[in-house]
């Protein structure tokens, strides 16, 4: 569930650090430096990650990586190497307590993700950890499927279709299929082997106490990490929360209702917004029903090809292109109006830009994706309860728009040839914690809704929820003022600096031409 493409590639790049092979450094060697071997995990300083455009916060990254067993279950087995990137603080005298960064998806690569870090000054005062997860673009193996991605780039098909539903199982297979021939475990791509490499790498690095920022899908992994591995974790930041405990169809049915709810009110308290576009919550449902009864078909071009572009858009097409269309609010209210006026083209384009840009093919994990899709989530939501999250949220959807979760199309179809095990029951456990926690959200997120933040502070009893009013998901990514909040955090837990809460204001949305 992840903001954009995040990525990052193959360990390449020269290290800047210099390497030392000393199993007991001096307390001054930076971290990231040392070469060290702890139970079963070892860190080597090394090349740095690269990533597929480069990224200026990683030119004085210290690099190296982690070798971790594949399946702790046996830990005599294959190994697995992971990508690590240490951005150092801009401050001369850093704080001991880095921050590790846990990335979105998930399939995405954290390294891919410094340049968002950086930029929003998560460095300010201490170094930043970056660490591919296992299976991701800087990871070896990478399980990475460029057919799903060329497969997802078809804008040319009815997006929720039983016959697309086929294809994309079929698309889902034969990447379980080419990547079960590499060797991989495809059982061991999941979070509690995930949490246990950066349980691994802090005592391969050395530190006694970090940080960590999670964002999106990172903030599941956050909070399975805080429950099995608390120790040497001074805080956390949690940032466009998914609890474990919730993850599937149905919250992504919820969250879209209130994270749309959120941009259709901002509307309506607008009085130029209202007035042009009245009642757009009941515009868009309706405009998903005629859709799905009559799918609109239309070509475009997108930025970089003066190719034609066929488009499909059906309701379930719209419903997914709204969630990620909270990220350009301003726009919303007028391309809704001309959808249901018969202009497509803004939505098309934009739908069609999304789905076929060249840089989302062949970054996305997607055997870390589904080993955690199809061991955590379907196996303890139902097809039935996943069904049954759309039918609530949106009583008047069709059935075959409800049956499709907000991004998640298909989802237990594709597990059902994905055939990984289920994760223990535990897995779904909400996370019970006195370490201090950071937990943000937007009131325009459409991925995680806003209401989580809340429902994981329940059991989180050092926790300070911040909700940032009209952003969407990951506010760390959009927002000067969340990023003021989180740098803050990690400066004091105890009181995190909200002040710029007070002077946001709503966007103001684009008014198009009268009719």
């Amino acid at each position: 569930m992840a903001t954009g493409v995040l990525v990052t590639a193959l360990l390449a790049a020269p290290a800047q650090a210099q390497s030392r092979t000393d199993s007991s450094p001096s307390p001054e060697a930076p971290i990231g430096t040392v070469a060290r071997t702890v139970g079963d995990a070892h860190f080597e300083p090394g090349p740095c990650p690269k990533t597929p455009e480069p990224i200026e916060a990683l030119k004085e990254a210290r690099c190296g990586t982690l070798t971790v067993p594949e399946n702790r279950a046996t830990p005599s087995g294959k190994t697995i190497k992971l990508g690590v990137a240490i951005v150092p603080a801009k401050a001369d005298t850093p704080k001991p307590d880095p921050i590790v960064w846990l990335a979105g998806g998930p399939g995405d690569d954290a390294v891919g993700e410094a340049k968002m870090a950086i930029d929003g000054g998560l460095n300010r005062d201490r170094d930043v950890i970056f660490m591919g997860q296992r299976g991701t673009y800087s990871a070896g193996p990478a399980l990475l499927c460029p057919n799903v991605d060329e497969f997802n780039a078809r804008v040319g098909l009815a997006f929720d279709a039983p016959s697309t539903g086929r294809l994309h199982v079929d698309a889902t297979k034969a990447c379980r299929d080419k990547l079960a021939g590499t060797g991989a475990d495809l059982s061991a791509y999941n979070d509690t082997e995930s949490a246990a490499d950066y349980a691994d790498l802090r005592t391969a690095l050395g530190v006694e106490q970090w940080n960590v920022f999670g964002i999106s899908y990172g903030t599941d992994l956050a909070l399975i990490y805080m429950r099995l591995h608390p120790e040497g974790l001074r805080s956390a930041g949690i940032d466009g929360i998914l609890p474990p405990s919730k993850a599937g169809s149905a919250v992504a049915w919820t969250s879209f209702r209130q994270g749309t709810d959120g941009l259709f009110k901002a509307c309506a308290d607008q009085p130029a917004c209202n007035k042009r576009y009245p009642n757009l919550s009941a515009t868009f449902t309706k405009l998903v029903s005629d859709l799905e009864a009559k799918p609109v078909t239309t070509t475009v071009t997108v930025p970089g090809s003066d190719k034609p572009v066929k488009v499909v858009l059906d309701g379930g097409a719209l419903v997914t292109w709204l969630a990620t269309a909270t990220h350009v609010a301003e726009g919303v209210p007028r391309s809704l109006d001309e959808l249901a006026n018969g202009n497509p083209q803004r939505i098309a384009q934009q739908w069609a830009g999304w789905r076929t840009n060249p840089k989302g093919i062949g970054v996305t994990s997607h055997g870390l994706a589904n080993g955690v899709f199809c061991s955590e989530w379907t196996p303890y939501e139902s097809q039935d309860a996943a069904i049954q999250g759309g039918q609530e949220a949106y009583p008047s959807f069709p059935r075959s728009v409800q049956a499709q979760a907000p991004q998640l199309p298909f989802l237990h179809e594709d597990c059902d040839v994905w055939k990984v095990p289920p994760a223990a029951p535990s897995i779904r456990d909400v996370t019970r914690s006195d370490i201090p926690t950071l937990a943000l959200s937007g009131t325009f997120d459409a991925q995680t809704a806003a209401d989580n933040g809340p429902y994981v502070a329940r059991t989180l009893s050092n926790a300070k929820v911040v909700t940032v009013p009209y952003e969407p998901h990951v506010v760390f990514a959009t927002s000067k003022c969340a990023q003021e909040i989180a740098v803050s955090f990690f400066d004091n837990p105890a009181a995190p600096k909200t002040e710029c809460l007070k002077s946001l204001k709503a966007p103001k949305f684009e008014i198009g031409p009268s009719r």
